[in-house]
């Protein structure tokens, strides 16, 4: 923290380049920067501004500039650097919330605005008596915990922060850093029993497995082991072609007639590994179905999948329910009812978008319980096309707007267009937003 004011004066501004050459720029006077690294330029500038710093004996802001962008700073005389929070900006963040439209209900009692009539005057404070002590107060103040301390915030790691960071200039992080942070904590939180969520939408091909994957392997990845994606899907559901077998083919058909084993006293979790397939990378098991197989030959009831469920929630705190196609299916209705919270996965495509629609509004309609589900979905906007404008993922994702919790979307990576999908075979930018997606998972847990 800024203990002295910080100098309107000097006005210093600095600049890096990629080859290790920069400048800084004192008052309009240009000093040149020499080295073979950029992270050598940075070292230099900060000890030139410094002794700046110094011969005026207070911080002084500094605006820097280098490749990846422009950073307003606070250099102290003691060498420490620290953003100037006064002139930097957050980031947008590309999300969509529901925002109410409903004018407050008038037969419901509102809270009090006025102060009762009878209100006692305030007090003035205690005089002091000639020794300096007060009068003992009515109701003595609670006493402060010896064990209770603020948190200290680690410094940067990422950008030319980090860099400054591992220079050994302790950076505070961006704003863009703080957001990630907050995501990976929101994702990382453990939960007291199991939480269910189903990915739905009617139509095929809306991004549905790749949304149950990723979202299983964010958890898992954060929050540690315990996820489990299950394929609930009467019809050539493709879970187990889009995520690593294990030393078996079982499928959930094997599972099935285990399940009053697998609940009684005597069976433990490591059992589960003759049934599941665990994702060495991403961390998280997978319950496939039998896509090889027609669906009349691996029918599946609601009774079964009560039993699954059960199983499931016994073993793993997370159930991530990759769905079928058919909402009048018992299997998918059924997947409903154990269903804490829905995602709606849809890409850029208007029928893939209108299908999602349609699901929360009749969602909305069936009950209760249903118009809940709906009311706290989240849905995931994939641009699933690599010529789609960021202005029309944005149009699908403010129609969802009204309908659901919160809208997000996901840019385009051919890493996700087909063949087996893991969280690291993503770029940077694509990993980033589906940490963001699953945050706004969790947050409805």
């Amino acid at each position: 923290m800024t203990t002295k004011p910080v100098a309107a004066w000097p006005r210093i501004h600095a600049t890096t380049r990629e080859d290790g050459s920069g400048e800084v720029i004192i008052n309009g006077t240009a000093r040149p920067i020499e080295t073979s690294r950029p992270e050598d330029a940075r070292a230099a500038i900060v000890e030139l501004v410094t002794e700046t710093a110094a011969k005026v004996d207070r911080p002084v802001r500094l605006t820097a500039t280098g490749p990846d962008g422009t950073w307003p700073l606070i250099v102290h005389p003691d060498g420490t650097v620290e953003a100037d929070e006064d002139t930097e900006q957050a980031p947008p963040r590309r999300t969509r919330r529901r925002q109410a439209t409903t004018a407050p209900d008038p037969t419901r009692a509102q809270p009090a605005t006025r102060e009762p009539a009878n209100r006692e005057p305030e007090q003035d404070a205690p005089t002091p008596t000639p020794w300096g002590a007060h009068a003992p107060a009515a109701t003595p103040a609670a006493r402060r915990s010896f064990l209770t301390s603020e948190q200290t915030e680690e410094p940067a790691t990422k950008g030319a922060r980090g860099l400054l960071t591992r220079l050994g200039v302790r950076v505070s992080p961006s704003e863009a850093e703080r957001s990630e942070r907050a995501d990976e904590q929101a994702v990382s939180q453990h939960w007291p029993g199991p939480r269910t969520i189903a990915i739905v939408n009617g139509k095929g091909g809306a991004s549905k497995t790749p949304s149950t994957i990723l979202l299983s392997a964010i958890f898992a990845r954060y929050g540690g082991a315990g996820v489990l994606a299950w394929d609930n899907n009467q019809t050539r559901g493709t879970l187990g072609w889009r995520t690593e077998q294990g030393p078996h083919d079982a499928t959930l058909l094997e599972l099935l007639p285990q399940t009053d084993r697998l609940l009684g006293t005597a069976a433990q979790s490591a059992d589960l590994a003759h049934y599941v397939h665990h994702q060495t990378r991403d961390r998280f098991d997978v319950l496939r179905s039998k896509p090889m197989a027609l669906a009349h030959e691996q029918r599946v009831e609601p009774g079964d999948v009560d039993a699954i469920h059960a199983v499931a929630a016994k073993y793993y705190r997370l159930i991530f329910i990759d769905s079928g196609n058919d909402e009048s299916d018992p299997m998918w209705l059924r997947m409903i009812d154990h269903a804490d919270q829905i995602v709606v996965a849809t890409t850029t495509r208007d029928d893939h978008a209108e299908a999602g629609a349609l699901l929360l509004e009749a969602l909305a309609e069936r009950d209760e319980r249903g118009a809940e589900l709906a009311a706290g979905a989240v849905v995931i906007v994939s641009q699933a096309d690599p010529k789609a404008t960021t202005t029309q993922v944005d149009r699908i994702a403010d129609g969802f707007q009204p309908l659901a919790r919160e809208a997000v979307t996901v840019p385009f990576d051919p890493a996700m267009v087909d063949g087996l999908l893991r969280l690291g075979a993503l770029n940077e930018r694509t990993r980033r937003a589906w940490l963001h997606a699953a945050a706004a998972v969790a947050r409805g847990l």
